[in-house]
């Protein structure tokens, strides 16, 4: 499951061979405005029907989030202007 080597640097995990960090998911907002902490329990708690479980991971007890990943996936699953239309 773990895809990576990880450094731990300052509180956050930086991923080896990969410009994306894993950002603790209860300190996602000292690092992002949005989404917020509520939104992103959200995401996780229904991360397979959501279609974002590659952006979560779950070490040593807590729940980590790849950067990248989850900002990769928030731009292929914006609604789109025909989503948003009645």
């Amino acid at each position: 499951m773990y895809r990576y080597v990880a450094s731990i640097v300052y509180g956050e995990i930086m991923l080896k061979d990969q410009k994306s960090r894993l950002i603790p998911l209860t300190k996602w907002n000292e690092y992002h405005v949005w989404p917020s902490l509520g939104g992103l329990r959200h995401l996780y708690a229904f991360r397979e029907e959501k279609k974002c479980d590659q952006v979560f991971f779950k070490a040593a007890g807590r729940v980590l989030v790849d950067e990248q990943a989850f900002y990769d996936w928030a731009r292929d699953h914006r609604p789109s202007l025909a989503d948003t239309r009645k």
